[in-house]
Parts: C-alpha cells; structure tokens; sequence
C-alpha cells in the first residue's frame, strides 16, 4: 500500500485529494491546524476503510512540523507522495497599503512552511520506489495581478522552489509537479476577503469555477502516469478563464 502525505487536508483541495486517494487504496497522512475538522475528516474515511494518520500542527510553526513528522518517522518508513497543498491569500491591497501582518501570514504559510514540511519529509520520500512531490502553486505565481503583490510574490516562489527541487532531487528519481490552479472555488476567497461570504461569492459569479475535485483527478493522473513520465508544470483554469486578465462572465 502506497502512502500520500496532505498538507492542509482538511478543506479544498487537499480534502478533495485524500477522497480521490482513499478511494483509490492509498494510506493517508492528513496534516492541518484545525483540530475538529481533521478528527472529523479522518473518521469519516477510516468508516470508508481508510487507512489514516493524522497530524494536527500549523505549517508555519517550524518547531511543531519538526516534532508531528519526526513522530511520524518513527511510525513508517516511507512516504510515496507529498502534497504541499497548505496556502492562503490574505487581503487584496495595493503594496503602498498592504498589511505586513497579511504579508507575513502568506510568506510564512506558502514558503516557509512549503519547505519546512518539505524538508521534514523527504528522508522519508527517499525510500520510495517513485517518490512524487506535488506542490499547489496558482497562475498567480505566472501573471502577476493588481494588488496581488505578495501573494504572486510567494507563488512565483513555489513555481522556483518546484523547479529547484526538481533539480536537486533528480538522482533520486525524484518527480516534482507544480500544478497551477486558476478560479477555483473552495475557502480561498472566503479566507482572503477574511469571512466577508458576498465579496468571495463575487469572485466566482457567472461563470463555472474549477472544483476541487478537478484538482484531485489531475493530481492523481500525474501520479499515475508510467514512472520515467513527469510533468514538470501543470497551468490548469476554467474555460471561461483565459489568464487572470481575460474571463467571459455570463449574465446572472
């Protein structure tokens, strides 16, 4: 049995990620930061016969990804696939107005904590037969929006962290993928408008958003093309979305 280590899987795409892999008889590793939502996602696929672990710590905390996975370490010896789905976008501000405290949450989150979970896993990684990085970056980290600033910022970053790994990791056997979401419709925009539910809902209004389980079927589809095969970029938006300057929005 292959096992699939999630960062935050407990909503979007990592939960739409370890349905599609649960059901499709890998073991799971759930890593999020909320406590109730992970205990009730695991139980939810361990009634399915899942096989899950689950870690509960925040990403960003270096302290705390160290321990959850070195505990895990002591548990299995091999990680097949690590998703590092874990991210956010926090406010929409011209970079003259920004809030460092948004600045720091989405550097410390969608960086820092990329790698610091990255780091942690890949001894583990390295005892697979065909280990597989996935990393969710955003076309964000491609075109560069107004008041986008700092988030482009950090997922250009992954778009270079994805290719670096890649690099570093190829004698191992090592395949990385940097898979590029654009409108999708999951927390994302509920998060980064900070609760405000009309101003998120706008963001997806008129038009059919890629779900979360679009992203789930990709992911899987990369990680089960024949070994020597690796996708190295993945740029994935909605029909009505050509890039995040040119979407057709129908009349509601």
């Amino acid at each position: 049995m292959k096992t699939i280590l999630i960062t935050g899987a407990t909503s979007g795409f990592g939960q739409a990620i370890a349905h599609r892999f649960g059901a499709g008889g890998y073991q799971l590793v759930l890593c999020g930061r909320r406590i109730q939502r992970l205990e009730t996602m695991a139980a939810t696929l361990r009634e399915q016969g899942v096989k899950v672990i689950s870690l509960c710590f925040d990403v960003r905390q270096r302290k705390a990804v160290r321990q959850a996975l070195e505990q895990l370490a002591q548990q299995m010896e091999v990680v097949d696939i690590l998703v590092n789905n874990a991210g956010l976008a926090a406010g929409l501000d011209p970079i003259d107005q920004g809030n460092v405290d948004d600045w720091e949450q989405m550097i410390d989150t969608n960086i820092k904590g990329l790698l610091y979970v990255t780091q942690q896993v890949l001894p583990l990684l390295k005892q697979s037969s065909a280990p597989y990085i996935f990393n969710i970056g955003s076309v964000a980290g491609k075109y560069i929006y107004e008041k986008g600033n700092v988030y482009c910022a950090t997922k250009a970053a992954v778009a270079a962290l994805s290719e670096a790994m890649r690099i570093d990791l190829l004698s191992y056997g090592f395949r990385v993928t940097n898979i590029q979401p654009g409108l999708a419709e999951t927390e994302f925009s509920l998060v980064r408008f900070k609760g405000d539910q009309e101003r998120a809902r706008r963001v997806y209004e008129g038009l059919q958003p890629l779900r979360p389980a679009d992203i789930a079927e990709l992911v899987w589809f990369c990680a089960h093309l024949p070994k020597h095969v690796c996708i190295n970029e993945l740029t994935v938006v909605p029909t009505a979305q050509a890039n995040p300057f040119y979407i057709v929005r129908q009349p509601t």
